[in-house]
């Protein structure tokens, strides 16, 4: 069985989605086209298939998605179509309604956040709304799983085709009834939806039914018939049947308190606020160095430790445990420093990254993420970017893959190129453990410097779209930005816990996996030679040494190549830049590393913007099309970085002659492992702050862990 989920942006799809398929998602492109394609298992009913449609507001082919969702219905015949509707705003969710009825395909209405409408001062009434599109309405609310089950099994039990609704004027319904009589279409399940089209001058179907010559004749005339009794183009005419149609039952299907009109929504006042022309950009500044101020430096010193202790007892105990049952010494540190001491440092920054994934979702689900877009295409446009640019980086904070997999939703494919080619620059989760490790030991905690990374990062990538947009390949017309600006809700301790808890189990997948494997390579490479024999208490004769010394005279006037661990360190994290934190670890034991604030604040430029894992380079190769686009945006992001980092270093070297920043700091492993732990001691306020939000975050992440395990129960009931 096919279930098409379909719906308006910002309806609460996707949540939806969510929810039926819980982790059994497959996630892949849609025929010829670049448009993600999601489908997923029912939970516990594997023969259930769901699709998750693109958000739509139509199903007129003006964009990309529309024409994707329209073939998908028409071509597939999905068994059932869930429409998810926002409750609070019908009028115009019940447009694309009005269009998927005319499909004849199976119908249920979801409608959803019901939980918002007491808030607004709404009512609606769900029978009437049944009554008036003669299909099933199941009330629902995504965000807390209200009303899933009854979702599920109404739709399963839904087989009736969708009965005709009758929308437009006597004349329109007239002309419609014509054409479902032409033999072209008079034997097909959709021929009034067909009609309809044909009517509508639509070029798709046009194309796809081949009218008689007779038949094409008739058409021409109904249409310049119509056209001339209403003086309005047939198209129009068609859109304002369906809009009369549903303003003049939308009293009879909802209540509101209290008339909105002219007065301004609580959301309207605080954006009066947030996106001030002169006070939004700092007000996203002051909130984005408060995030890392909690993150990193309150909260990093509390919680770090435990991780730190944790995983110091686990692979002490290994370690007497594998002597006791006689097992060698390469086999011993290779448990216990190549694996625990290895997976163990990249853990030991999953609080942090834990605190700032939360925080990231609280801003997601409260509608305030929508507003920073919209800031920064104030600002984008003026560097010849796009606000769409923004969103696929905006993705990237988390993962730089799925941000540049979201880069196909602009439409002008220089702008999406460029898009693909900066987005790296954003960064990345996997990017936090390596700035988290010399903020704590280089800077000494200093809250200004993660800000002041995110700060750097959006000027240069400012810059190269400057820069970019002059060059023959990427000179176009920037694309308009229009988006939706959903209301500001109160994101739920559940829902903010559920997003945090999915975004912390990819990190430890790859720690699980990726990480392990780069970690055993790396123990490998520094504890052998060339011979093959075993050396660790010589590892300037390992292989890794040998590697790192080859390559490290590259990175002397970065400030970083007088070691070559760093070296080393650069081509580890193409792997994933986790490794970078475990290189350093696994090195610093026997080999010192020195690092000045100018050197390592090079270092952190070179890892922001040299080319990004092998992941995400096999993403963009995807995306660009070609090994050649490929290879050109990798020789420019290493050109960024090593032209940055050198100026960085140079630079500052001149500027803090003598002064504690180019005082020479040890990296040293047990340093790593406390990399929280390097601020100021906190006052008792911050300590108390730090525990109220470590609180916080243990609250969320229980409740996220509940609904995992909801999710995989709540179907038991659901009618095969």
């Amino acid at each position: 069985m096919k279930i098409a989920l379909l719906g308006n942006p910002n309806s609460g799809k996707t949540t939806v989605f969510n929810d039926l398929t819980g982790s059994e998602q497959y996630v892949g492109n849609w025929p010829g086209v670049t448009v993600e394609k999601k489908e997923g298992r029912l939970l516990l009913n594997k023969d259930v298939l769901v699709a998750d449609l693109p958000g739509i507001y139509s199903l007129s082919p003006y964009t990309l998605e529309e024409v994707i969702t329209r073939d998908y219905l028409i071509e597939e015949k999905p068994d059932v179509v869930i429409n998810i509707v926002d409750a609070s705003n019908l009028e115009r969710n019940l447009y694309l309604t009005t269009q998927v009825v005319e499909t004849g395909l199976p119908l249920v209405i979801a409608l959803n956040m019901m939980d918002r409408l007491e808030k607004e001062g709404i009512e609606v009434n769900s029978k009437k709304l049944s009554d008036l599109f003669n299909c099933p309405v199941v009330e629902t609310s995504a965000v807390r799983s209200e009303g899933m089950n009854e979702l599920i099994n109404v739709a399963m039990n839904q087989v009736k085709p969708s009965q005709e609704l009758r929308i437009y004027d006597e004349k329109i319904e007239a002309s419609i009834s014509l054409v479902e009589e032409f033999e072209e279409i008079k034997e097909k399940d959709e021929r009034r939806y067909l009609a309809i089209k044909l009517l509508e001058d639509d070029d798709l179907v046009a194309g796809k039914i081949e009218l008689s010559e007779e038949n094409s004749n008739r058409l021409q005339d109904i249409r310049k018939c119509l056209e001339e009794i209403y003086d309005d183009d047939i198209e129009a005419l068609v859109a304002n049947g369906r809009h009369k149609f549903i303003l003049g039952n939308i009293d009879l299907i909802q209540k509101k308190e209290v008339e909105r009109e002219g007065l301004s929504t609580t959301s309207d006042k605080i954006d009066k606020v947030l996106t001030n022309k002169y006070l939004a950009f700092p007000i996203f500044l002051g909130i984005m160095w408060l995030i890392y101020y909690i993150s990193i430096s309150t909260v990093g010193d509390i919680s770090i430790g435990y991780v730190e202790n944790l995983f110091g007892y686990f692979g002490e105990a290994t370690g007497n445990f594998l002597s006791r049952i006689g097992a060698s010494e390469p086999v011993t540190a290779l448990v216990v420093e190549g694996i625990i001491g290895g997976v163990g440092s990249v853990f030991t920054f999953v609080p942090q990254m834990m605190i700032l994934f939360m925080f990231l979702a609280f801003m997601e689900d409260s509608g305030y993420m929508s507003r920073v877009a919209f800031i920064m295409d104030r600002l984008f446009r003026q560097f010849g970017l796009s606000g769409k640019s923004f969103i696929p980086m905006l993705i990237g904070t988390g993962c730089s893959i799925p941000g540049v997999l979201a880069a196909r939703t602009i439409e002008n494919e220089a702008d999406r190129k460029m898009t693909i080619l900066l987005t790296p620059f954003v960064p990345c989760g996997a990017k936090l453990p390596v700035f988290a490790m010399f903020i704590a030991i280089v800077f000494g905690g200093a809250a200004w410097v993660g800000p002041f990374i995110y700060l750097f990062s959006i000027i240069v990538i400012l810059i190269s779209g400057l820069i970019l947009k002059r060059t023959k390949e990427f000179s176009s017309d920037t694309s308009p930005f229009i988006m939706e600006m959903p209301a500001y809700k109160l994101p739920t301790i559940k829902g903010t816990g559920l997003n945090m808890l999915e975004k912390v189990k990819s990190f430890i997948k790859r720690a699980g996996s990726l990480i392990l494997v780069a970690n055993l390579l790396l123990w490998f490479l520094q504890n052998f030679n060339l011979s093959l024999q075993y050396i660790p208490d010589n590892i300037e004769d390992s292989i890794l040494a040998g590697i790192g010394g080859a390559l490290s005279w590259i990175f002397k006037p970065l400030g970083f190549g007088g070691s070559w661990a760093p070296a080393v360190a650069t081509i580890t994290g193409l792997v994933a830049k986790e490794v970078i934190v475990s290189t350093f670890m696994m090195v610093g034991a026997t080999s010192p590393i020195e690092f000045t604030q100018v050197s390592a604040f090079a270092f952190i430029i070179f890892t922001m913007f040299a080319p990004p894992c092998f992941a995400a380079i096999g993403a963009m190769k995807k995306e660009l099309g070609s090994g050649k686009n490929l290879l050109k945006a990798l020789g420019f992001h290493f050109g960024v970085a090593y032209v940055l980092s050198f100026i960085v270093n140079q630079v500052g070297s001149i500027i803090f002659k003598g002064t504690p920043a180019m005082e020479k700091i040890l990296i040293e492993p047990s340093l790593i492992a406390k990399a929280g732990e390097f601020s100021e001691p906190p006052a008792f306020a911050e300590n108390l702050l730090a525990y109220a939000f470590i609180g916080l975050l243990l609250i969320s992440l229980v409740f996220g862990i509940i609904a995992t395990i909801e999710r995989k129960n709540k179907y038991r009931k659901v009618k095969k």
